[in-house]
């Protein structure tokens, strides 16, 4: 038996049986795995790290986008940083005001992989409002008139290690 041992908080962890390997790669910025658990479903892994599994999804992807949004009235405009897996998109779109939603992801490895093993979430990227820019979230930033989104979601990986400029 193989499995993989997610590290929760310093001398904790949460263990998932691994039934196979879907995919292992590394991108330009992150090592990508998918695999297939015994009680989660198929899990996306970045950098050693849960991001999320079948089974449970929806409650990070519902809480991360209904809550923001639900607390402006109508809003019409919305930039998500990271959400590569498509999740937060696909839950936007179920908000009738929204009239454009940008997404700023770094890594298209995520993307990519996200439509191959998770198109139940990747469907996010397929509403007609929604445009794509991969790259850097920070540089896109830079660029957007002042005032342009009236929220902005940011579903990127925790600020450790690489990451840790994301906190600043």
């Amino acid at each position: 038996m193989v499995y993989f041992n997610n590290p929760m908080w310093p001398g904790e962890a949460h263990s998932l049986k691994v039934e196979s390997i879907l995919f292992k790669e590394k991108s330009d910025y992150q090592e990508v795995l998918v695999f297939e658990s015994s009680t989660y479903g198929k899990v996306l892994v970045l950098d050693g790290i849960v991001q999320l599994t079948e089974k449970d999804e929806c409650a990070y992807q519902e809480m991360i986008a209904h809550l923001p949004l639900c607390s402006i009235p109508s809003p019409k405009t919305v930039l998500v940083v990271g959400g590569g897996d498509g999740g937060v998109l696909r839950e936007i779109s179920r908000h009738s005001s929204v009239e454009h939603i940008d997404i700023c992801e770094i890594d298209k490895m995520v993307i990519d992989v996200s439509k191959k093993f998770f198109p139940e979430l990747a469907v996010g990227f397929e509403d007609p409002r929604v445009d794509l820019h991969v790259g850097d979230a920070i540089e896109f930033l830079r660029h957007a008139p002042k005032g342009k989104y009236d929220a902005i979601i940011v579903d990127s990986s925790d600020p450790v290690g690489m990451l840790q400029f994301l906190a600043r």
